[in-house]
């Protein structure tokens, strides 16, 4: 087991449950959210910063609701602040993103997603998962979903079977996890693992946590170095798509490594963090 087993594994009972039977926020009348067992649902095991917790969601669209040198285009505009790197990863000082329908949007502990935000093109990627129900982690933004599928086709050529652990979660969601960890061990360490609702990268519809086919190690430190990680690690850029939170980088992005999370912020930047072996927050900065 590696560094950061244990303290991850004090929240691991209540995100284990989440594998097999899914957690949604049920909402008391003192307004506080507390997970609730979903039968339809699953969810993301111990050992993750950001828990998987479906509710159940349509197979249709959603309705709606360091320096690199500066990369060509001005993305850094519409996806948020030009200064993001700046701003020390353990602050919890934060700014609502102007733009979150980017696809560079920066989500992190430091800039948050206004309130109420759901994007308005979720649709189900045609890839496997490790459940069967459709519920609302299945969705990804349209052009992410594409892209997941041509990800998921690419590694299938190269004799690698992968599944979808995690990808979409509501804002409710995320309190729901969020305040267990909050009731379980204290909120100072919950930051340090767990994201605060309206910080979770998961709900911009960008995001998606993936494992092997079996589901062994989904979501956990024992992930990294299999085969999949590796795959996972080496192309996923080719298709759009970073490591989101890389290995050494947890002062810049606020959280541990986790191989099994990757981003969608398009074929363009992918390679360019890729290549210059940045964080998101890095390559946003430098714009």
């Amino acid at each position: 087991m590696k560094k950061g087993s244990i303290v991850r594994g004090l929240a691991g009972a209540f995100l284990a449950g989440c594998l097999l039977s899914g957690c949604q926020a049920e909402v008391a009348s003192s307004g506080a959210a507390r997970p609730v067992a979903d039968e339809a649902a699953a969810g993301k095991p111990a050992g993750t910063a950001r828990a998987a917790a479906g509710s159940p969601a349509a197979a249709q669209p959603a309705p709606d609701a360091a320096s690199g040198g500066k990369p060509a285009g001005g993305a850094g505009t519409a996806a948020g602040p030009s200064a993001a790197a700046a701003v020390p990863a353990g602050s919890e000082e934060r700014t609502s993103v102007e733009q979150p329908d980017s696809v560079l949007v920066l989500v992190n502990k430091q800039h948050a997603l206004p309130e109420g935000y759901k994007p308005s093109d979720l649709v189900e990627p045609d890839v496997p998962f490790l459940f069967k129900e459709h519920l609302e982690k299945r969705l990804m933004r349209k052009e992410a979903a594409a892209a997941l599928e041509k990800l998921f086709a690419g590694a299938r050529q190269d004799g690698i079977e992968l599944a979808g652990v995690s990808a979409f979660r509501s804002f409710s969601t995320q309190r729901a996890v969020f305040g267990q960890y909050v009731r379980q061990d204290g909120e100072d360490k919950a930051r340090s693992y767990s994201a605060v609702p309206g910080t979770s990268e998961h709900q911009t519809g960008l995001a998606i946590d993936l494992s092997g086919r079996s589901g062994a190690c989904a979501a956990t430190d024992c992930f990294d170095g299999t085969p999949e990680a590796r795959w996972i690690a080496e192309h996923s850029y080719e298709y759009g798509f970073i490591l989101r939170y890389p290995k050494g980088q947890e002062a810049l992005t606020g959280y541990q490594y986790e191989p099994w999370h990757i981003r969608y912020v398009g074929v363009k930047a992918a390679a360019d963090i890729f290549k210059q072996h940045l964080t998101l927050e890095q390559y946003l900065g430098a714009l």
